[in-house]
């Protein structure tokens, strides 16, 4: 026997290379020895409806209605979606899913649950799929499949919500339903990608993503791993900036993507939307920065929540000034969000524009390092969040680690050295300077 997961993978395999009914049989060998694993009752479905079987479609309506009874709504729209684009009528799963999972339901609640899929290394015994399919093998399949939790009972009293959705009236559930798009996507393919302008966010529905940012030198830093239920993609949409970083399959995926007509169809909402999407960006770039950051990087996961906690968070409007040269230095700064501009008086008393700062940036150290006042001004170009250390508690964690202090004095040195050389008329690229 091999493990679930194993089988998963090879069916998947299969099923790009257009074996349909390879493919089937490895996923109804799962389905027989695991029918809590929905995923794989509707890969049997899917299987069948590539080969033409419209049977499929009964096995699809079960499966949707197992995933909103156990608490996984978004495999169920997806159930859903497959339905009505082969032109089988979904309202009463739609209608059910925004009654169960609506901001109004009774089922959702503080202490929830929802009935987990097997476990990927449970044993299945498969059928050599070298040899002919039984002549029933796709009946037998999609049979199995649609009856296989006929008599489980035991779903959970509550369910979590859906993030998001679950917050907006009924109206404007059913009205986001109604726009959602869905993408099925292979192992491998990118969701989105670095660098390209962001013009809407998705629901992971099923499968496993990586989110990775890659450097100059073509080097990737992975930043997270998202599963069922995450959001991602929204930072882009909600700044108008482009990507910041790239999202990929590392299996099979389904996710709904939410666009501009979604976002048009809320104009009644738009601020508590709006607001929930702000939520999810800040924990996203907060989870980056800790990813990428040399700041954080000699601290372990709980370490830098605990360092994190002790930064203050500040929006600022476009126009204000964070540090304003020559006053004295009261902390460290780290750009989470946004662009800032940074600049220093010349001795004819002109101002001279030195860099930008961007997403992920730290700045204030030089003051900090060398019991100085501020050598430059830094004003906010657009709106921005930074997060602010304050003196006290740098010198602590400077006197304290080591590879930190190596890092700042490293960082400060090397923007001395470029402003020194901007100051004195270096024909350096203004896009190309190192700052403060």
């Amino acid at each position: 026997m091999v493990s679930l997961g194993d089988v998963k993978r090879s069916a998947a395999t299969l099923f790009s290379q257009g074996q349909h009914l390879a493919a089937l049989r490895l996923y109804d060998a799962i389905v027989a020895a695991a029918p809590l694993d929905y995923d794989a009752r509707l890969k049997v479905a899917d299987c069948a409806l590539a080969m033409g079987d419209a049977t499929a479609a009964k096995v699809y309506r079960a499966v949707a209605w197992y995933c909103m009874k156990s608490g996984h709504p978004l495999p169920a729209l997806v159930c859903a979606r497959v339905l009505e684009a082969h032109g089988a009528d979904s309202s009463d799963i739609t209608a059910t899913l925004v009654v169960s999972y609506g901001s109004e339901s009774e089922l959702l609640g503080k202490v929830t649950s929802r009935v987990a899929r097997p476990a990927d290394g449970l044993p299945v015994t498969v059928p050599d799929v070298r040899q002919p399919a039984p002549p029933d093998a796709v009946a037998t399949a999609l049979q199995r499949a649609e009856h296989a939790t006929d008599s489980f009972k035991d779903f959970p009293d509550a369910v979590h919500p859906i993030p998001l959705l679950s917050t907006m009236s009924e109206a404007a559930f059913r009205r986001v339903l109604g726009t959602l798009v869905l993408r099925r996507l292979p192992a491998g393919a990118l969701v989105i990608r670095e660098g390209e302008p962001g013009h809407s966010f998705f629901f992971v529905a099923g499968g496993d993503l990586r989110v990775f940012a890659t450097d100059g030198l073509g080097r990737q830093t992975d930043l997270a791993r998202l599963g069922e239920g995450a959001v991602f993609g929204e930072m882009a949409l909600l700044s108008a900036q482009p990507r910041s970083a790239s999202v990929g399959c590392l299996s099979d995926v389904d996710v709904l993507e939410v666009g501009r007509q979604s976002l048009a169809s809320l104009a009644d909402e738009l601020g508590a939307v709006a607001e929930a999407l702000h939520g999810f960006t800040r924990e996203r770039l907060l989870g980056n920065l800790m990813a990428t950051s040399p700041l954080f990087r000699p601290f372990n996961r709980m370490q830098q929540r605990d360092l994190l906690r002790r930064f203050t968070s500040h929006d600022v409007a476009p126009g204000t000034v964070v540090i304003n040269e020559g006053e004295e230095g009261r902390g460290l700064f780290v750009v989470l969000s946004g662009d800032l501009e940074v600049s220093r008086r010349s001795s004819d008393g002109s101002t001279v524009p030195l860099g930008a700062l961007k997403t992920g940036d730290v700045f204030g150290e030089m003051a900090l390092l060398r019991n100085a006042r501020t050598t430059a001004t830094v004003v906010a170009q657009r709106p921005a969040t930074v997060l602010f250390l304050a003196r006290e508690y740098v010198a602590r964690m400077v006197a304290g680690v080591p590879e930190i202090k190596n890092y700042l004095e490293a960082l400060a040195e090397d923007r001395e050295i470029d402003n020194q050389l901007v100051m004195g008329e270096d024909d350096t690229p203004a896009d190309e300077r190192v700052l403060i």
